[in-house]
C-alpha cells in the first residue's frame, strides 16, 4: 500500500464525499451537474492509480494494470452506488451517476494509452 499513497487518498475522499450529506449548490441548476462531478472524480481515482502505479513500477504489467486502474475505480464506484442505496438516507444509489463514473474511468484510461504510446515513441528516439 505504501506504492498507491495518491491512490489511496483519493479514494478515501471518494469514501467520505459518497457517503456524507452534500449540501444544495447553485451549481445544481447546470443541467447534468452531478453527472460531471461523477465523471470528475472517478476519472481522479483512474489518473491516480496510473500515476502511482507508474511511479513504482519500471514496466507496465498489464495483468496488475488493468485491475488497478480499471477495475479498483469500477468497483469502488459500484459500492458507494450500492451505499448509498443501502446504508443512507439522505442519498441515493444511481445507475447513471454509476454510467458517469464508469465513463470517466474509461476516458482517463485511454487518456492514459495515448499518454504511454506517446512516452513510448519518444523513449525509442
Amino acid at each position: 500500500m505504501k506504492r498507491y499513497p495518491l491512490s489511496l487518498i483519493v479514494a478515501l475522499c471518494l469514501v467520505v464525499i459518497s457517503l456524507i450529506p452534500i449540501p444544495e449548490s447553485p451549481l445544481e441548476q447546470v443541467p447534468l451537474y452531478d453527472k460531471w462531478v461523477h465523471f470528475l472524480m472517478y476519472g481522479t481515482l483512474c489518473l491516480a492509480t496510473w500515476w502511482d502505479y507508474l511511479h513504482s513500477h519500471p514496466q507496465v504489467d498489464w495483468r496488475r494494470t488493468i485491475p488497478l486502474t480499471v477495475v479498483f475505480p469500477v468497483a469502488l464506484s459500484g459500492a458507494m452506488e450500492l451505499a448509498q442505496a443501502y446504508l443512507t438516507t439522505y442519498r441515493s444509489g444511481d445507475w447513471l451517476d454509476f454510467a458517469a463514473n464508469c465513463i470517466g474511468v474509461a476516458l482517463a484510461t485511454l487518456f492514459m494509452l495515448v499518454f504511454l504510446r506517446v512516452r513510448r515513441k519518444r523513449r525509442k528516439h
